[in-house]
């Protein structure tokens, strides 16, 4: 079994995975090269090769096992937590642990190996999104479940290790450090100004207009300020809302506008194949906030960051925090508009 580990200077938590050592390609910089008919555990037809499904999409008359499916959520073959047994909180030494107890699934996002997020349909987008507020709500209901994080990992400098298209969904059984910095950010924005930091942020924006890559009824895309890579965009909705696995119907239909038109964009800027990571950043467990923050649902609100894998993390930034970032936001904001019409 993994375990998490605190680190006593910094109160950051470590995933120490001894199971996800043995994965394929785990220390290799090229991804596995799987076929569409053989050998990818994803494709339909090996449904078997991969665990139980825990949610899917299908046509008709289809059952779990046969290929009639659209979408399916499985059990990762190589979970960085697992779902069976206690956490068992306790001391070694001065140090701080606990068992890795949580749960992780891959989002099959289609049938087609080779179909990139933004190429589906609409309605196929929609789905897409909306088996992560399913899911995220399922696994919520385990009371030792404090925050549930999706991420994408695309192509090979992203982290992928298989092709096939597919997203990921992780239950953690404490709050992630990253996102207590932007709830304890957003309480002290508050307490000074009596406003929602990011509705600032969005007031800003669109009184400056030079970071706005583009928007639709429910959302903003903008490149951040403070920028860490080239190219990394913000996705906020315009109506406060704190948690993603609230939202609704009407919000994964515009959600979908906008982020196939933001792949869009960065497919024309950056290639076809460009490789990226995408991450929802949400309000914890309405458990966690009742019993540590109530307030956090007033304060913060849901949001995507898509970060381009453009430029390599070296020493000054592991060293510092610092990121050196090439491309002022403004210019690639500029950029990434200009090519909506070709």
């Amino acid at each position: 079994m993994s375990e998490l580990r605190k680190d006593p200077v910094l109160s950051r938590w470590v995933i120490i995975s001894r199971e996800r050592s043995n994965r394929p390609q785990v220390f290799k910089d090229t991804p596995a090269q799987l076929s569409d008919s053989g050998s990818c555990p994803f494709c339909p037809g090996n449904e078997h090769m991969t665990p139980p499904e825990v949610y899917s999409i299908r046509n008709g008359n289809a059952e779990e096992g046969d290929a009639g499916w659209s979408l399916r959520v499985v059990p990762n073959m190589f979970p960085v937590l697992r779902i069976e047994g206690d956490l068992e909180r306790r001391g070694v030494g001065m140090y701080d642990q606990m068992n890795g107890i949580g749960a992780h699934e891959v989002v099959i996002e289609s049938r087609d190996h080779r179909r990139l997020l933004h190429e589906h349909p609409l309605e196929h987008i929609v789905e897409i999104f909306r088996a992560y507020r399913e899911r995220m709500n399922d696994l919520l209901r385990d009371g030792r479940f404090e925050y549930i994080i999706v991420f994408k990992n695309q192509g090979m400098r992203a982290g992928a290790s298989l092709d096939h298209p597919h997203s990921q969904i992780v239950a953690l059984p404490i709050v992630p450090k990253r996102v207590m910095e932007e709830i304890h950010g957003s309480l002290q924005h508050w307490n000074q100004k009596k406003r929602c930091v990011y509705q600032d942020i969005i007031d800003q924006e669109v009184r400056m207009g030079e970071r706005i890559v583009c928007e639709n009824e429910r959302f903003i895309v903008f490149c951040p300020y403070a920028s860490i890579v080239p190219f990394e965009t913000c996705i906020l909705p315009k109506e406060h809302q704190p948690a993603y696995q609230r939202t609704s119907d009407d919000d994964h239909a515009s959600l979908a506008e906008i982020i196939r038109e933001l792949l869009n964009r960065y497919s024309r800027a950056l290639g076809i194949d460009f490789d990226y990571n995408f991450i929802i950043h949400t309000v914890p467990s309405d458990q966690w906030c009742q019993e540590n923050m109530p307030i956090a649902n007033s304060v913060y609100r849901w949001h995507i960051e898509f970060y381009p894998k453009l430029s390599k993390t070296a020493g000054f930034e592991w060293g510092t925090e610092f990121y050196i970032n090439p491309t002022p936001p403004e210019d690639a904001a500029a950029f990434l508009r200009e090519v909506a019409g070709e």
